[in-house]
């Protein structure tokens, strides 16, 4: 009986005989201690390609996509900002000559002349100059000196316009009374005209003053006002441009606005005085807009 239990209970606890591995058990296997093996690529992906006749999946590395670079554009020449700076730099030009000219013309003498001359290319000098420094000074947070800058600028260039004032008034006026002046055949005639008024008169009214004498009298005075008239004429066609921004004026307001002479030769003389001296201006917006 105890022998039947023993042999029972052996039996029982006897080890299963270890089953054979198959061809694909170890392949795999030895596709995971490989695997294990290789140091980890983090940019380099792996696929496997599986075949029938082939158990081993061959690893075949995929390069990363090539990068496009970007097309550089070739450099835009700025059209603009170069203009601006011829601009600045002819109206300094203008500028400078204009006033060294007529700040030569108030010395006394050829010293005196000289030096007055210094300052006026001076001054403009400095008014051309300095607002693109000072805007330089003050984007570099150095404001106090920034701010003398522009008070230096200030007076030079009150003292420019002032100068361009002198320049232009100077000149306008010599030319308006040049051709104010001149004798053109509406003038002649009336000359003549008056010349044998005055001859007449004279011989009528040698005897005594009577009917006939101020009748040539009367005809005298008509000749002088006709004379005077020719005149006026001469004078108003001596700066035609100032007639015709009046008559422009006018038109387009439909008569609501009639400037004088004088109101247009205010405008223009201002006109001309500033411009040449807004070059310093125009130089700093031109670095500007470079940038």
């Amino acid at each position: 009986m105890a022998d039947e239990t023993t042999a029972s209970i052996i039996a029982l606890h006897q080890p299963q005989p270890k089953r054979a591995r198959t061809t694909k058990k170890r392949a795999k296997s030895s596709r995971q201690r490989k695997k294990a093996s290789l140091p980890a690529l983090p940019v380099v992906e792996q696929v496997s390609f599986t075949s029938e006749s082939d158990d081993v999946a061959p690893l075949i590395p995929l390069l990363p996509p090539p990068v496009e670079t970007p097309a550089i554009a070739p450099p835009r020449l700025r059209v603009a900002p170069m203009l601006l700076t011829a601009s600045a730099l002819a109206l300094g030009g203008v500028g400078m000559t204009m006033n060294g000219w007529f700040a030569r013309s108030l010395g006394s003498s050829d010293i005196a002349g000289w030096l007055f001359l210094a300052i006026g290319v001076a001054a403009d000098l400095i008014a051309l100059v300095v607002p693109s420094c000072a805007a330089r000074l003050w984007q570099a947070r150095q404001r106090a000196i920034s701010l003398a800058g522009w008070a230096v600028w200030a007076m030079t260039f009150v003292f420019a316009v002032t100068a361009g004032i002198g320049f232009a008034s100077t000149n306008i006026t010599d030319v308006t009374l040049a051709r104010a002046s001149r004798t053109t055949p509406a003038i002649q005639a009336a000359h003549a005209a008056l010349a044998d008024a005055m001859a007449a008169r004279d011989r009528e009214c040698k005897g005594g003053v009577g009917k006939f004498c101020r009748e040539r009298e009367t005809t005298v005075n008509e000749r002088h006002q006709a004379l005077d008239a020719a005149m006026q004429s001469v004078e108003q066609r001596a700066d035609p441009q100032t007639d015709a921004a009046i008559r422009i004026v006018a038109w387009a307001t439909h008569g609501l606005l009639k400037p004088t002479g004088d109101d247009f030769g205010m405008l223009r003389l201002v006109l001309l005085a500033l411009l040449p001296q807004i070059g310093g201006i125009l130089l700093m917006v031109g670095r500007s807009t470079s940038r």
